[in-house]
């Protein structure tokens, strides 16, 4: 072989690794790449985490407040809706000395958003926290394994839409608890946040924002390692062996009842549940007790320690006046039982969205209640502000609904005239009074593949035929079975213009601040 052959042979291979080389490294700058939330939404006005709740009634009731709420608990899972097979005394005691929802709703389907919103009374998007907040020194292995989850969307291969990141909840949301702390109110939360890792980054934890004290855990117990915290300080490193999870419900119970015994009136307590999430936990009196297996055993658990607290309500003579709300974060996930509803966690469907929501405050709230009116956890936020005499902010939107009336049975309306329902930075559907329109939704649980995706959806097109959108009229068909979108196409056209509108009115100023445009 010549010498300039043998030049330009060599040429070709280095050129050929050069661009080799340059595949693999673009690829990898693909998959670990993250936009922030602010890429997606635009930045807070700097003015805003300068907001402070005002008081305007001083002569507001101001009960105590305690907000308990599960994880993954679905709206079939305790015995006041239905369940023959887990045993929850405690639970349906606290509805039949109160009210009981029958089309409550979170706020999203997945754990941070749900968090978010009933923290903020505002649709999860404006925050920016569309789906759940990660570590910012998360392992280089799973930050490349979500993003290649991203990339894949379209196939149907994971149902992974975090192509922008929140790692927390931001300053400048005026939450639940800074605004009753206005209202002289101590706050305290125990168990998991889910609304920024803590340990990583401070400022999410929740004494930054408006609690007094705190107990827990950053984020869902599958993510490991799992530290527990007392306020700022790392009390353990990793509860998250199976010994140490058995030990969570009871743990969140001593520092609940702690609190409460401790606590000035009006005091404000969110408890946040680490359970019936998966993988599933329960101590050893509770362990394989139950007739359904370890979710029952861990729901069993959950509704002692209901029980505790209401006990301890009683013997301080303080339960006349302390709202107790017990429910939870969004519909099952693997396990669990949505009742009669389609969809499970992450979904949009029924079964994602609709909770079970009990309240008992003998004070004002009718015994064995039933309410028939559907509401949402975002609800939560102006009706505490009703109760604590503060003045709603005006600075930016609210999406919540005062439903003060639904609870003493003073009023029976639905608190909003639609429900939006959310996928992500995804507008998936609609509910207006009693129906229930989609443009499309993943219909498997996630995150395994769903049909909503491209490819899925072209291939599965002749032999299923028109799919998207979707009508279903929820008092006839609460188990969404049937698409009544060519029957009643008149209203399927009023809600996608609904729909339209609703995306409108926020394009161009998705965080909802006043005076603040893309």
């Amino acid at each position: 072989m010549s010498a300039n052959k043998t030049r330009r042979s060599t040429r070709w291979f280095f050129g050929i690794l050069v661009c080799f080389v340059c595949m693999i490294a673009a690829g990898g700058w693909m998959l670990l790449k993250q936009k922030t939330v602010d890429d997606f939404l635009g930045e807070y006005p700097p003015d805003a985490k300068k907001t402070k709740a005002q008081i305007i009634n001083t002569e507001a009731p101001k009960p105590n407040v305690i907000v308990i709420v599960a994880d993954d608990l679905g709206y079939g899972d305790i015995g006041a809706y239905g369940n023959k097979v887990i045993k929850t005394p405690n639970i349906d005691s606290l509805a039949a000395g109160g009210l009981r929802f029958t089309s409550f709703y979170a706020c999203n389907s997945i754990c941070g958003p749900s968090r978010a919103g009933l923290l903020t009374g505002r649709y999860p998007f404006r925050s920016g926290i569309i789906g759940n907040t990660y570590p910012k020194d998360e392992a280089l292995g799973k930050r490349a394994a979500r993003r290649a989850g991203v990339l894949l969307k379209e196939l149907g291969v994971l149902d992974i839409r975090e192509d922008y990141v929140a790692r927390g909840i931001s300053e400048h949301e005026l939450t639940l608890a800074e605004a009753l702390k206005t209202a002289g109110y101590q706050t305290g939360v125990i168990g998991k946040w889910h609304l920024g890792d803590y340990s990583s980054d401070p400022r999410y934890n929740p004494v930054r924002h408006g609690f007094d004290s705190y107990l827990g855990v950053p984020y869902s117990n599958d993510m490991l390692p799992l530290p527990l915290y007392r306020n700022e300080s790392e009390v353990e490193a990793d509860i998250g062996n199976d010994e140490d999870q058995a030990r969570l419900t009871g743990l969140y119970t001593d520092e609940a009842l702690r609190f409460i015994k401790g606590a000035e009136e009006p005091f404000f307590l969110y408890l946040a549940h680490t359970f019936p999430h998966q993988p599933l936990y329960a101590s050893e009196p509770f362990k394989n007790g139950s007739k359904a297996g370890r979710f029952g055993d861990a729901v069993e658990e959950i509704d002692w320690s209901v029980g505790r607290i209401v006990d301890l309500l009683r013997k301080r003579k303080i339960e006349e006046n302390t709202l107790v709300i017990f429910t939870s974060d969004n519909g099952p996930w693997y396990e669990g039982n949505p009742g009669v509803f389609r969809g499970r966690k992450g979904q949009s469907l029924e079964g994602g969205f609709r909770v079970p929501f009990i309240a008992r405050w003998p004070a004002r709230i009718p015994f064995n209640a039933v309410c028939e009116a559907a509401a949402m956890n975002i609800d939560l936020y102006p009706t505490l502000f009703e109760l604590a005499g503060l003045k709603l902010p005006e600075d930016r939107s609210i999406d919540g609904r005062n439903m003060l009336g639904l609870l003493t049975g003073e009023d029976d309306r639905d608190t909003h005239e639609a429900f939006y329902f959310y996928h992500y930075d995804q507008l998936e559907a609609i509910r207006a009074g009693k129906w229930k329109y989609y443009r499309r939704v993943n219909r498997y649980t996630w995150p395994i593949p769903l049909d909503a995706a491209k490819i899925p959806n072209q291939l599965g097109k002749k032999q299923i035929g028109d799919r998207w959108p979707l009508l279903y009229d929820l008092e006839l068909d609460p188990s969404e079975s049937y698409n009544l979108r060519k029957t009643r196409p008149d209203v399927a056209a009023q809600m996608e213009k609904r729909l339209q509108s609703w995306e409108k009115a926020n394009q161009s100023n998705p965080r909802g601040f006043a005076g603040n445009r893309m």
